[in-house]
């Protein structure tokens, strides 16, 4: 298992040099549709128990306290692994790494198919989290490896689109296999699985690791990519031979601008899922929405993001990577939308300004997602992923939902919105810092240049 998982050696034939630009664009082709649609089966196999949970509950005997216990397991878990897998991930095989935790939490979703017992139910999530830990870490790695800053704005937001995908491909693979298999509970965690074999094995077949172990010129040399460090030096390393507690100390715990990226993403995670979880309550209860309506505006909300982020990354790459701007621009719109959605009494004007922040908060999301990992080497990216997702998951996600909670029961909506609010000005004033620090680091390294 640890050698399939080491990184691909650098080839020892190389492709002719007339031949490398049409190379590397059928290899990005091939990287771009492993990492979409590898991760669109991650999703497929953590929603199921969510998207099952009623079902669950009529046919095993479940309460919602034993659905939620379930989901604490994978919430938790998934945070703190983002953590370690998202390091190990700068040691490993990327392409590799990303379809072997495909396939293990493929294998674990067969086993919550086969028992009804809620602690094994419990178990198996818990060590699914570390599995499905791997993903995103090897997916955003093989962005910095691929692409260079030009593109890479727009390339990993349709990666990042591959999670509202992910979501309705969950329900279309719970709707086949209900309609085939009579409403079997089993029968849709094992068809999930054999789906996500199927998508892990279509990843290592059109999937690679990085450029040089094809025959390839690293990014760096095709493209000229370097990454401009806090301190102004750059860098376009692939590999160190540094081990990954000096890497995390050396590149994450001391870096500002990582903090600030990182404080930046979980504040904006909280107002994510601050206005994603809340729709059908909130609507329903402060609106006068219907409780149905209410419902289908969660997905309005996640699907309507889709083309806005994929532009606004776009429109980051034709700004020359300066993502803060746009992320800053986001976060003054979302600030009128969320006014218009808190004080607003029109449902047409409510249900205009959820399809409007969808993009304001996924694409900022989405960006400072890319910027946390161009903020270190590439031999760090996956470190700076599990660094931030641990932020994400473990405060920013547990504050949105908890924490809200609590406030509403005892204060009423109102407080729920003064969160919301100080979460999105805390994102505006890192934004700042970060949009000042980047712009600093860059002109001492256009300096040194010079000199």
């Amino acid at each position: 298992m640890f050698e399939f998982l080491k990184p691909a050696p650098v080839a020892k034939k190389k492709v002719p040099a007339d031949k490398v630009e049409s190379s590397y664009r059928w290899h990005q082709l091939g990287v771009l549709l492993a990492i979409c649609i590898g991760y669109i089966g991650y999703y497929i196999i953590r929603l199921i128990f969510t998207t099952e949970q009623n079902e669950i509950m009529k046919q095993y005997g479940f309460t919602t306290a034993d659905i939620g216990m379930v989901l604490s397991c994978f919430g938790i878990g998934y945070g703190i692994s983002k953590l370690f897998m998202g390091a190990l991930s700068d040691k490993s095989n990327t392409n590799r790494y990303l379809a072997t935790g495909l396939v293990i939490s493929a294998l674990l979703n067969f086993g919550l198919g086969s028992t009804r017992s809620l602690y094994m139910m419990m178990f198996l999530m818990l060590i699914m989290s570390i599995a499905q830990g791997m993903g995103a870490a090897a997916c955003q790695r093989s962005v910095q490896l691929w692409w260079g800053k030009k593109h890479r704005g727009a390339i990993y937001s349709i990666w990042s689109s591959a999670h509202n995908a992910g979501a309705f491909a969950c329900v279309a693979v719970v709707q086949l296999a209900t309609f085939m298999f009579s409403g079997s509970i089993s029968a849709v965690f094992y068809t999930s699985s054999v789906v996500s074999l199927i998508i892990a094995a279509f990843v290592l077949l059109v999937g690679a690791d990085r450029p040089v172990s094809v025959g390839l010129p690293s990014i760096s040399e095709y493209t000229g990519d370097e990454v401009v460090l806090e301190n102004g030096t750059e860098s376009d390393s692939e590999e160190t031979s540094l081990t990954l507690p000096q890497i995390f100390v050396k590149y994450i715990l001391t870096n500002k601008v990582v903090w600030a990226i990182t404080l930046t993403s979980m504040s904006l995670y909280l107002v994510r899922y601050g206005v994603m979880s809340w729709i059908p309550s909130y609507l329903v209860e402060s609106k006068g929405f219907t409780t149905n309506f209410a419902k289908w505006l969660v997905g309005i909300f996640e699907l309507a993001a889709v083309p806005g982020v994929i532009i606004m990354g776009a429109i980051s790459d034709a700004l020359k990577g300066r993502r803060a701007i746009v992320c800053i621009l986001c976060v003054i719109g979302l600030f009128i939308c969320l006014t218009t959605y808190f004080f607003s009494t029109s449902h047409i004007l409510i249900v205009s300004v959820l399809f409007i922040m969808g993009t304001l908060i996924y694409a900022p999301l989405t960006l400072v997602g890319l910027m946390v990992n161009e903020a270190v080497p590439k031999f760090a990216v996956g470190s700076s992923t599990g660094f931030m997702g641990f932020f994400q998951y473990i405060f920013g996600e547990t504050l949105a939902t908890a924490l809200i909670g609590i406030l509403v029961a005892k204060y009423g909506w109102l407080a729920s919105n003064m969160v919301l609010y100080i979460a999105s000005a805390l994102a505006f004033i890192l934004l700042v810092y970060i949009f000042i620090a980047e712009r600093r680091a860059e002109k001492i390294a256009d300096s040194d240049k010079e000199n």
